[in-house]
């Protein structure tokens, strides 16, 4: 069985959140769907209970921050001991019979603890969102740098040196879909509350790559409406910033021996 997760701040309900419900509850190994919202204001749409009980609104009152906000939802899967648990975003367009089938394919091959399948942009071209560990040339360099300075690098980080119509190993799989082994996450501490925002899909990966598989599995394709509110808003800037700072003063700026030996044998 399967638990879904959806972190929520200002939702678009309308255009997202409802189309989104309607076709994840036609998932048949669905258990539940956990929405956790982080706004300010609770919302009291009657729509929802009418989703019946595979539907749960929890209104934190707070923003939380992503990882602490699905860390809600995981504690709940692993106190039913539900199998599966997929932390996506609320911005993913994917079939109901997809999850269902890469469900059934997580629990065939159970050396697997996390999955993103291909991840595109709405026009159909690929986000390169299944990547090698970071450096602090690599987050920073791309984002400051001009981009003929460090399109070489940057090929290497988002693995576009590989062939990704195969699986992949790869370390750091995005956070905007995360099929977790629950087991895998609970072993590996689940997110770092620590992480407010944006490098913590980075931290968990690498904590489960440690004992388990994390595949880029190309059979299945996703659509994901990626906002990359940091390259517009100046707060999300100085948030992504500092978390990332927080990501390397816990690893390692520049000497990060697991960092080097996962990035080495990512081929």
């Amino acid at each position: 069985m399967l638990n879904i997760s959806i972190v929520l701040y200002h939702p678009k309900w309308e255009q997202e959140i409802y189309p989104l419900l309607e076709e994840l509850l036609r998932v048949k190994r669905l258990r539940k769907i956990y929405l956790i919202d982080n706004s300010e204001e609770k919302t009291n749409d009657e729509r929802l209970t009418a989703k019946g009980v595979k539907v749960r609104y929890m209104f934190m009152g707070a923003n939380l921050g992503y990882g602490k906000a699905h860390n809600v939802a995981l504690r709940e899967s692993a106190y039913e001991q539900t199998e599966l648990h997929l932390a996506m975003n609320s911005d993913i367009r994917v079939k109901a019979e997809d999850i269902d089938a890469m469900h059934d394919w997580m629990l065939a091959n159970p050396l697997v603890g996390q999955l993103m399948p291909k991840v595109v942009n709405p026009d159909g071209t690929q986000q390169y969102l299944a990547k090698r560990l970071p450096t602090p040339m690599d987050v920073f360099g791309r984002r400051f740098l001009p981009k003929c300075l460090n399109e070489r690098r940057n090929k290497r980080y988002e693995l576009r040196d590989l062939n990704l119509e195969k699986p992949v190993n790869a370390p750091y799989l995005s956070g905007c879909f995360m099929l977790l082994r629950t087991k895998a996450a609970v072993d590996a501490g689940l997110f770092d509350e620590r992480f407010f925002m944006y490098p913590e899909d980075i931290d968990l990966t690498r904590r489960i790559h440690r004992e388990w598989l994390t595949l880029y599995y190309p059979e299945w394709t996703i659509v994901h409406d990626h906002a990359q509110e940091s390259y517009k808003n100046r707060h999300m800037l100085r948030v992504h910033m500092e978390n990332l700072c927080r990501y390397f003063n816990k690893w390692g700026w520049w000497c990060d021996a697991e960092r080097r030996q996962f990035n080495k044998i990512t081929r």
